[in-house]
């Protein structure tokens, strides 16, 4: 067995680094290591994805919303094609095996995509084939990351931990676009591309740093795990959902998210292209509120959230959000701005990746690892992308229809009030969930 280094042998940076940690979740000396190695392999694969975000953005400004509307349906399908491929590595490969391979994957994909734009940079066709490709992968990964944490850390070790672990994910997505505004210039989007490859690259190292530790079971829990494939069905996912009301209750809450998402997502489309003309500048747009949004978040995941999942539950992380963003629809139903909007993206993002999300990761705690790769993985991607796809579709038919862009924001208005609602049931749910795992089984 490899030995571990105590923090304290490891040098005055992770000494500080702990020191964070210790204010922001009350890491336990024996979980150090594994919450650390967490928290880089999350700042590495947002840290790739949110520096070629801002890439994804300016292709959609040249396709024009209308041929983003139809790919919106497009991405749908292909997220519901990579639900049996990813049940078959599940279901015949280790842990172990089949993690780092998907980060390598998306590695190889974001080579070959930068190769081929740099001779057809405007090619439609490679454009649309990019914008699916990134919008399927970049729900599939951060949810793959989650899954492995599930088993990583206990339910009560994921209330500490996660939200300062989300934080690594926040600085990355944060450095990100600051790298690609300040190089975007000297090296182009397709030298972006490239050095998001380059990123998940370093994501496949912590991984498989991490996968030791939990193997050896050096993540603060008494117990050694067997690293062996799951086994079952390929479409597990889908059954899984069905059979459950309360994996029904997180899929409606991602739904609902993704509708509101979709909605202000068309009109930044829109507002964008008539507010700036460059592509470029398009560019730089998207990764300065990128830089704002993940600079509140990290803020928020270092002092706030942890200390609200410690206190109040999961109820406030999944209520927030939604409860803001009917304020902020009204607002842009009332002041139909670039200003105004960016403010409401801003808030929605925010408050998005601070709580909402560590809240739903925190759902699917002390559930069964079929429950937490397959189920989890098909309401993160294909049901995520299909509440994409159907709002996408009826926002354009509202549009041709005649519906200003202020009433379709009084809708999305009414949409959050029920996101909402649904987000208090879940969280009322997962509450009463915890308090039966905790209860002592009867004597015999």
């Amino acid at each position: 067995m490899t030995e571990t280094r105590s923090p304290a042998e490891a040098g005055p940076v992770l000494l500080a680094v702990q020191r964070v940690f210790k204010r922001a979740s009350q890491v336990e000396p024996e979980e150090f290591p594994a919450a650390m190695t967490a928290f880089f392999l999350f700042f590495f694969v947002l840290g790739g994805y949110f520096a070629v975000r801002p890439v994804r953005e300016t292709v959609g400004t040249i396709l024009g919303r209308d041929r983003v509307a139809d790919l919106y349906l497009v991405t749908w399908i292909a997220s519901i094609a990579i639900v049996p491929a990813y049940g078959a590595l599940c279901a015949r490969f280790r842990r172990s095996v089949f993690l780092p391979w998907i980060y390598g994957f998306v590695a190889l994909a974001l080579a070959v995509v930068g190769t081929v734009l740099w001779r057809q940079e405007n090619s439609i066709g490679v454009g649309q084939f990019f914008y699916v490709m990134i919008s399927v992968l970049n729900l599939f990964v951060v949810s793959v990351f989650w899954s492995f944490l599930l088993e990583l850390f206990s339910p009560a070790q994921s209330k500490r931990l996660f939200p300062a672990i989300a934080a690594g994910g926040t600085a990355g997505a944060l450095i990100g676009p600051a790298l690609t505004a300040s190089l975007v210039g000297i090296i182009g989007n397709t030298g972006i591309l490239y050095f998001g490859a380059g990123m998940f690259v370093m994501a496949i190292v912590c991984q498989r740093l991490l996968l030791r530790m939990w193997t050896q079971g050096r993540a603060g829990q008494a117990v050694q795990v067997a690293d062996q494939p799951m086994g079952g069905n390929l479409f597990a996912g889908f059954t899984l959902i069905l059979k459950s009301p309360y994996l029904l209750g997180i899929a409606l809450f991602v739904i609902l998210l993704a509708s509101a998402n979709t909605i202000l997502y068309f009109e930044q489309l829109s507002l964008v292209s008539i507010t700036f003309t460059d592509t470029a500048a398009r560019t730089r747009v998207f990764s300065l509120l990128d830089t704002t949004v993940q600079t509140l978040t990290i803020i928020s995941q270092l002092i706030i959230t942890g200390r609200v999942a410690r206190k109040w539950g999961v109820i406030p992380l999944v209520t927030l959000a939604p409860l803001l963003m009917i304020l902020g629809f009204l607002s842009l139903a009332t002041f139909y701005t670039f200003g105004v909007l960016a403010v409401v993206m801003v808030t929605r993002r925010a408050t998005e990746y601070a709580f909402v999300r560590p809240g739903r990761e925190m759902l699917f705690g002390g559930l069964d690892a079929e429950t937490k790769y397959k189920a989890k993985s098909t309401i993160d991607v294909p049901v995520y992308r299909g509440g994409d796809a159907l709002s996408a579709q009826v926002d354009a038919a509202l549009q041709s229809g005649g519906m200003t862009p202020q009433t379709v924001a009084v809708l999305g208005a009414g949409l959050c009030a029920v996101w909402a609602v649904n987000g208090l049931l879940i969280g009322k749910h997962r509450e009463a969930l915890e308090r039966t795992q905790l209860e002592p089984a009867p004597a015999h």
